[in-house]
């Protein structure tokens, strides 16, 4: 602290001793000042309920949880002593000014846990928090000494020494934007610093992607029809109409092989309610009632696709069941291998399935909006991540020939 700055508060002190001497001021009245100020903010920052008493002579309570994280209740006979009581936990050094990076982040962990379904997310977190955070020197501080400036200088070291492609570093960065939008919630803080913070240094550069990489072209998706007809033939599997349908639906893999018959709301209409998640811990798939986004969707059916469920046989509740048991997303994998050894070209993933439906659809003029429905995505932008150029070259020229003709 500049020495200006200390000489100015001894002065405010000797005037308020002064003032205290003299009688001006009272000393009970300006606690009394406090402590209502300090029970005003209480209110602000406590997130549990303040409960009344439920019967005459009862107490008013709450709870709180400790510097160990357990739920401890809380009892007082008036809501001003029961306010009174939380002032130590909420203004003692214990709860806000020990607050560690660390801290703060096994908190907004403990409490992202509660509202994702996916165990992969929490898990990843994890990962991203060891490699770039726990190295850190942000690991061990204390929240309130953290500023802007450091964040800025730790993130742009973590970009430049990691060498982050952008993408990786916006996967890293959500884990500093989730610690500080709770602590804001939770009034530990009273702004986020990381709406402030700059990258400065380059970013990794990334090959830019294509449509000869991310959708299947019209002559390799002609290719697919004819390798998955000619496999159902021989097999009668139909795991490969799944894949064939695919095309024609542009959903999820998890989606996908998530559909039951059930889902066949009308003619015209699946309704996508559901998915299959992988526990990466376990290594075991399962069925969840919801999809990525929690929003279910009806996708539309156009008469190819129609024709192709018509020709499945049931064989359970699940659309598509191979030897009485339900397809899960590897097999879709090994459709996709098998068809480029067939052909002796690069595989592509299942989720290029999704991109050549999207980028078709655009082809075609369908408008974006529809295909950000049919997708299930919230926002447009991420819809034009998945849209390319899904003809081949010879298509190309010609479209542009026409065009400029």
């Amino acid at each position: 602290m500049a020495m200006e700055q200390k000489e100015s508060i001894k002065q405010k002190f000797d005037i308020l001793y002064q003032a205290l001497e003299s009688g001006i001021i009272d000393a009970d009245s300006v606690l009394d000042t406090l402590m209502s100020t300090k029970r005003e903010q209480i209110m602000k920052m406590h997130t549990y309920a303040i409960t009344p008493p439920t019967k005459e002579g009862g107490r008013w309570q709450t709870c709180y949880k400790d510097a160990s994280g357990k739920r401890k209740n809380i009892k007082a006979q008036t809501k001003e002593e029961l306010l009174d009581k939380l002032v130590p936990i909420y203004f003692s050094e214990t709860h806000l000014d020990k607050l560690t990076f660390y801290g703060l982040y096994e908190e907004w962990l403990e409490f992202k846990a509660t509202v994702t379904n996916s165990t992969n997310t929490i898990r990843r977190h994890k990962q991203h928090y060891k490699k770039y955070f726990e190295p850190s020197v942000l690991h061990g501080m204390k929240v309130r000494k953290i500023d802007e400036l450091l964040l800025e200088k730790e993130c742009n070291r973590i970009v430049k020494e990691f060498n982050l492609s952008r993408k990786e570093w916006y996967n890293a960065k959500t884990i500093l934007n989730g610690m500080y939008e709770y602590a804001v919630r939770k009034k530990y803080l009273t702004e986020n610093p990381m709406d402030k913070v700059q990258i400065l240094v380059k970013y990794r550069q990334v090959v830019k992607k294509t449509g000869k990489t991310e959708t299947y072209n019209t002559k390799e998706l002609e290719d697919m029809n004819r390798f998955l007809e000619s496999m159902y033939e021989e097999t009668l599997d139909a795991s490969f109409l799944a894949v064939k349908i695919n095309f024609l639906l542009g959903l999820r893999v998890g989606e996908l092989v998530a559909l039951k018959w059930s889902d066949w709301s009308d003619v015209s209409h699946l309704h996508i309610v559901r998915e299959e998640i992988r526990d990466q811990t376990e290594n075991r798939f399962e069925v969840v009632e919801h999809t990525k986004t929690n929003q279910d969707r009806f996708v539309i059916l156009v008469p190819k696709a129609i024709e192709t469920l018509k020709r499945i046989e049931r064989q359970g509740e699940y659309m598509f069941m191979r030897d009485g048991k339900r397809i899960t997303a590897n097999r879709i994998a090994v459709i996709l291998r098998m068809f480029a050894r067939y052909e002796g070209i690069s595989v592509k993933s299942s989720h290029k399935m999704r991109k050549t439906y999207a980028s078709n659809l655009n082809a075609s003029g369908v408008p974006l909006d529809c295909i950000r429905e049919m997708l299930g995505h919230n926002n447009l932008n991420t819809t034009l991540g998945y849209i390319y150029n899904p003809l081949t070259e010879s298509q190309t020229y010609d479209l542009m020939a026409k065009a400029l003709e």
